[in-house]
């Protein structure tokens, strides 16, 4: 009996280092590579004003990222932390613009046209005083009256728990 617990044992012992050594295997590339927007792409937070200067929402905080499609358009949301907007634009990754003409807004009624979107590499400060991205552009929604726009301006999200609003 002794000597079938040690077999057991053994058996045992060679299958846990023949499949340890066999999990170790990698299989072509592991890197997944970017999105075609990645250098535009985070989480924002983002200070709402509308054409009259009053605030209407501080430090809201918004994301942009890739569309399925991985082209030149990405996703502006704000998870109705802000005006209520998601919506598609067209960018240009290389000069950091973006834009969009009577763009479905996701999260509201109507369409949104955005004019004078730009991210401007390290040209703002975070709350707890670090360098970093900001983003700018202007939002017209179709329900409100002409010439009513929001403007957005704001930060780049570090992390960083003293750049948390």
């Amino acid at each position: 009996m002794k000597k079938l617990k040690q077999n057991i044992a053994r058996i045992l012992v060679a299958v846990l280092v023949a499949t340890s050594f066999a999990s170790c295997d990698e299989v072509g590339d592991t890197d997944p590579g970017g999105t075609s927007v990645e250098s535009m792409a985070g989480d924002w937070y983002i200070t709402l004003t509308d054409t009259n200067g009053k605030v209407q929402a501080a430090n809201a905080l918004h994301s942009t990222y890739n569309t399925a499609a991985n082209d030149n358009t990405m996703w502006i949301d704000d998870a109705k932390h802000g005006y209520a907007i998601k919506c598609k634009v067209t960018v240009d990754v290389k000069a950091g613009t973006f834009s969009a003409t009577d763009s479905a807004n996701i999260l509201d009624t109507g369409t949104v046209t955005i004019t004078n979107g730009k991210i401007e590499k390290g040209a703002a400060t975070s709350k707890g005083g670090h360098k970093v991205d900001k983003i700018s552009f202007t939002a017209h929604f179709s329900y409100d009256p002409a010439g009513y726009d929001i403007n957005y301006v704001g930060g780049k999200r570090t992390g960083f728990f003293e750049d948390e609003y």
